[in-house]
């Protein structure tokens, strides 16, 4: 039986647990099968439905306790014993597998936020390169908070993190801008979205570079920087916001067809058409998923307008829907 899945990377504040969270539900609310598991050590109760918690093997305050660590390295050895104990995981994996009657079993994986896990310590990399030999077919999401784009130098930080977290895991990669429905609260962006998502000529941020503090200073270090993200060309950015279902199935797709994963969903009883298997979103409702420039339409543009719209349908909606309640009791009573 097929295991696919998702390895969902960030630093601290990025959006992880929240979109681990947001997935949940709208993978549920499209009937399809999903089971995600807390690798962080330092969450005993996660906010979302938990298949299986680290915490069952080694919790981060155990480590402090026992071997005087500060959260950091206490964090660094749960990754390490986590390697050492690498059965448990594939045993507890192997159990959600055994259990899934569809004929494939979907995993979200939430790491911790400390970046050494995903950039140079080794523990995590070896831990997903066992399961992919074990046939679990798995993509990295790397969530970076979208409001770090209104700022050259965090931007570029960015950058440099996504290229690391990249070259370091070794698995397919998609890069995501998340609380993109938050990014106008930080200011006007000096260009359009499109040139933070495709990171096209990052010559064009050395003029902003160099106006911020010791900018001058480092400015050799920052086009050599530029120059060095640019030249292995592999960073580029899908955008997010959780509490869109356009935006959640967008990346959903891209994700199904990195890691080959086709859903068929399971038939109710009498539907015919794949529509009607979907039940609470019906694919028709969700096909007009845009490109970049739709999200800066929606999200930087006209943000104001297109919240007063979706708050004026969601009325809508939730008015014809008391009708019809309405008529269905009516009926029945007579």
């Amino acid at each position: 039986m097929a295991a696919f899945g998702q390895l969902v990377t960030g630093p601290p504040g990025a959006g992880k647990s929240t979109y681990c969270h947001g997935m949940h539900q709208f993978l549920t609310a499209l009937d399809r099968p999903v089971h995600i598991i807390n690798l962080d050590p330092a969450v005993e109760n996660p906010p979302y439905p938990c298949a299986i918690n680290i915490t069952d093997l080694i919790s981060l305050q155990e480590i402090m306790d026992e071997h005087s660590l500060g959260p950091n390295g206490a964090m660094l050895y749960a990754m390490e014993c986590l390697e050492a104990n690498i059965d448990w995981l594939e045993q507890e994996l192997q159990k959600l597998v055994e259990e899934e009657e569809r004929g494939s079993c979907y995993i979200i994986i939430d790491t911790p936020g400390q970046v050494e896990l995903w950039t140079n310590h080794d523990s995590l990399k070896r831990i997903v390169a066992k399961l992919i030999k074990a046939d679990y077919r798995l993509a990295a999401v790397h969530l970076s908070d979208a409001h770090y784009v209104t700022d050259a130098s965090k931007y570029i930080s960015v950058l440099l993190l996504a290229l690391r977290a990249m070259l370091q895991l070794e698995i397919p990669h998609v890069n995501v801008l998340s609380k993109m429905d938050l990014i106008t609260q930080y200011g006007e962006l000096p260009f359009n979205l499109e040139y933070y998502t495709e990171v096209q000529d990052l010559s064009y941020l050395e003029s902003s570079l160099e106006t911020e503090r010791s900018g001058r200073k480092f400015a050799a270090l920052n086009r050599a920087i530029c120059g060095l993200i640019e030249d292995y060309s592999l960073v580029s950015f899908e955008t997010l916001a959780v509490e869109d279902k356009h935006s959640m199935l967008k990346l959903l797709r891209l994700l199904d067809r990195v890691v080959g994963y086709a859903y068929i969903p399971r038939p109710k009883a009498g539907s015919t058409t794949t529509e009607d298997a979907l039940g609470a979103y019906p694919l028709p409702q969700l096909t007009g998923v845009g490109d970049v420039r739709d999200v800066q339409e929606k999200w930087v543009d006209n943000r104001r307008e297109w919240e007063e719209w979706e708050s004026e349908r969601l009325t809508r909606e939730a008015r014809d829907k008391r009708m019809a309640e309405a008529d269905v009791q009516a009926i029945a009573q007579r």
